[in-house]
């Protein structure tokens, strides 16, 4: 966003030292009016060495390279003279001019040569070495050239940034201008991605007034996907919409069910009945659930093959690890061989990972290829710990992708099986329903089904509410272990996250096991314990690394004790400034050296490599939302970053750092499908719409080997008390009932 404080710079484009094509990441350098060269960086259209350029942004200092520019727009000029027009065609800005031609034509016609590529290209033939089609071709290309640019000019002239320009001329191509300026708010749809707000504001800058169809229709658009994006919901009833759609763009709601209608008709929204009321959603949302359900009633119709389990078999696991499974977990086992298909359900301590670990020796004994996923990095690493065999996050198995329409595709579907015989998925409470869809049309026929999770977690953070309809829908075979083993029961965690959950208050007296309280009545306290924790006395007493076995789990970003104002302390008190220690700030943000930090969306485009025992460097693409590492460094002339994502050292380029946010202290939200071995959790003014029971559960899940919470044992009974759960509105338990 430009301000009125920002600087400028003039002067001449003179190399382009780096470019990222789909987004328009530049690094360039730039003669400045007074000779200086300037090193200048930014999200800028394709510009070429030799252009007049005039850029509106900050100075930046960097301890090695010195000044840097950072762009926030630019103004561009075409070369006005023999030398910068030299400069510019030798660049290869025009296909089919080289250097050598460029030196032709410039020594041929000097200032006029623009002129003549553009107007009288019959006169370059006479130039030796290009005969009449290549001086034809030259010229083409010129004007095509120049068109692209006075188009990116002109969209930035709108109000667009350039990243955002790129990609509207990505998507129109040559018609981009005439499409934007007839129907501003054509610029929400998700491969452009800018929002229904500033839509508005660009339309009421235009000279012409826009259609007010156009607008009522984005309009509904806009407030269906923010309720369901932002509320896991998969679809909404019609009639709690009619409301929010009529105050957004006021006015009546008869307009706005007429204008339903039409989206409908266009295929825009989908509209279907459920328990006799009409219900919206998103076209690929609803396709989504449509493909889950049908899916997994064709697991149950046409089941994998399975065969029968003799308890001379279960005796021979146990022999052969030691231990003795309990009636539930022999069922388990004997239900995953026998159906082929399973849920498994359970709290800690109930043994779901020895159940899960004898599913999996079963099934290799039989000589099955067995596939472990998780949704999370994190959380597939935990699985690979607890079974011993490689886990690989949803994603990744699938070989996910940026699709056509900016939304998530994956190599591996129907057409493309993943090569499993037996599929083990863990952590199922927070798969949505997109991720299960795709998990579902890329089994195999007659692939065996696993699926592990805790129905007391906090829900996926996308759509839907997959594990809970599943268990509700009664099609598929579950087995709910109960039964908390008496080793576990000497951990307080354990003990304490069942009492949550069954309403009762956790014991907060003991200081001597691996959960305790300590009480703190202001938020001043409560922040300087939890820094003093982190950082101190946690580390001598356990040894443990404040970034790589502890972590702060919030309820709440805002606040003293919310994950804003405690990444910002805990930042300056384990990883403060210090010299030959690279920094990266913007705008209220810092990234230092060694910080760690979270990616906060899904991104499919960041590369990564990863390096095995035997030193074999593996590569790949995408880091995904929720995933946690440690910031190696910080290249600030390149403008990247280097982040180890548990040994996946992915390159991160400046215009991906507003992906990520410092996780020294995250949400609870954030922190499913981890596992911490210190969870340090504020309960202290958390906001009324955030003290509930499996909020307070989740949290206490994720710690392995200490629970500490500060705060007032006010704040956790009225967690305990409230069993509310977020109601989420979802179409697949009800498809999978029908007929």
């Amino acid at each position: 966003m430009l301000t009125e404080d920002m600087d400028n710079l003039f002067g001449v484009a003179e190399e382009i030292i780096y470019r990222k094509e789909d987004t328009g990441y530049t690094v360039l350098d730039v003669a400045s009016e007074d000779g200086e060269l300037i090193t200048v960086v930014g999200v800028l259209p394709e510009i070429a060495a030799g252009e007049e350029v005039h850029f509106t942004g900050n100075w930046d200092r960097h301890p090695t390279f010195g000044r840097q520019f950072r762009a926030e727009s630019v103004e561009r000029a075409m070369p006005s003279t023999a030398a910068t027009m030299l400069k510019y065609l030798s660049s290869g800005a025009v296909k089919g001019v080289g250097p050598s031609t460029a030196v032709k034509i410039i020594e041929a016609f000097g200032e006029d040569a623009f002129d003549v590529i553009e107007n009288d290209p019959e006169r370059l033939a006479k130039i030796k070495g290009i005969t009449a089609a290549k001086a034809k071709a030259i010229s083409e290309e010129f004007r095509k050239t120049n068109e692209v640019r006075e188009i990116m000019i002109k969209l930035e002239a709108l109000g667009l940034t350039a990243n955002e320009s790129i990609n509207v001329f990505r998507v129109f191509g040559g018609y981009a201008v005439l499409r934007v300026t007839e129907n501003p708010y054509m610029l929400c749809i998700p491969e452009i991605g800018i929002s229904f707000e500033r839509a508005d504001a660009i339309a009421a800058a235009l000279p012409q007034a826009t259609k007010p169809e156009y607008r009522i229709e984005a309009g509904i658009l806009h407030v269906v996907a923010y309720n369901l994006s932002s509320n896991g919901h998969t679809c909404l009833p019609r009639e709690k919409m009619l409301s929010p759609c009529s105050d957004l763009l006021d006015i009546d709601k008869d307009t706005i069910d007429i204008a339903m209608d039409t989206l409908v008709e266009q295929r825009q929204l989908t509209a279907f009945e459920m328990d006799g009321k009409e219900y919206l959603s998103l076209p690929y949302i609803h396709e989504a659930e449509c493909m889950a359900a049908y899916k997994i009633k064709m697991m149950v119709k046409f089941p994998p093959a399975g065969r029968r389990t003799l308890d001379k078999e279960i005796e021979k696991l146990e022999k052969a690890n030691g231990i003795t499974y309990e009636k539930l977990q022999k069922e388990a086992i004997m239900t995953a061989a026998q159906k082929g298909v399973l849920i498994l359900t359970g709290g800690p301590g109930t043994g779901k990972t020895t159940t899960v670990n004898g599913i999996l020796e079963l099934f290799e004994r039989d000589g099955l290829n067995v596939v472990l996923c998780a949704p999370t990095g994190r959380a597939a690493q935990r699985m690979s710990e607890i079974t011993g065999k490689e886990a690989s996050t949803i994603h990744r198995l699938l070989e996910a992708e940026r699709g056509s329409d900016d939304r998530m595709a994956f190599k591996r579907n129907e057409k493309n099986p993943i090569e499993a015989d037996v599929l083990i998925v863990d952590e199922l409470s927070m798969v949505d329903v997109i991720l299960f869809s795709a998990l579902l049309s890329a089994l195999p026929i007659g692939c065996r089904l696993i699926m592990v999770g805790d129905n007391d977690q906090l829900p996926a953070v996308g759509a839907g509410s997959v594990l809970h309809d599943l268990l509700e829908s009664g099609l598929l075979p579950v087995v709910e272990l109960s039964e908390v083993f008496r080793q576990a029961m000497q951990s307080l965690i354990v003990t304490n996250a069942h009492r949550i959950v069954s309403g009762e208050e956790p014991d907060l007296s003991r200081v001597d096991n691996d959960f305790f309280h300590m009480e703190r009545e202001s938020s001043d306290k409560a922040v300087y314990d939890i820094i003093d924790l982190y950082r101190n006395r946690l580390p001598k007493a356990y040894g443990y690394d404040p970034v790589k076995d502890i972590q702060v789990l919030c309820p709440s970003r805002k606040g003293d004790t919310g994950t804003a104002n405690l990444n910002r302390l805990l930042q300056e008190a384990v990883n403060p400034p210090a010299k030959g220690k690279n920094e990266y700030k913007n705008m209220a943000r810092t990234f230092r050296e060694g910080d760690k930090v979270m990616q906060i969306k899904n991104n499919y485009d960041i590369v990564w490599e990863r390096r095995d025992a035997r030193g074999k460097v593996e590569q790949g693409e995408g880091i995904f939302n929720g995933d946690i590492g440690t910031l190696l460094s910080i290249d600030r002339r390149a403008a990247v970053m280097k982040i180890d994502f548990g040994g996946r050292v992915a390159t991160y380029p400046a215009e991906s750092f507003k992906e990520l946010e410092l996780a020294y202290a995250v949400t609870v939200h954030k922190s499913q499908g981890s596992e911490f071995e210190a969870v340090i959790m504020p309960v202290i003014g958390v906001p009324p719409n955030l003290c509930y029971r499996n909020l307070f559960y989740t949290a206490v899940t994720r710690a392995k080997s200490k629970m500490i919470t500060i705060g007032t044992r006010e704040t956790i009974l009225r967690m305990v008390e409230n069993d509310r759960k977020i109601k989420r509105y979802s179409a697949l338990k009800y498809l999978l009932k029908a007929e």
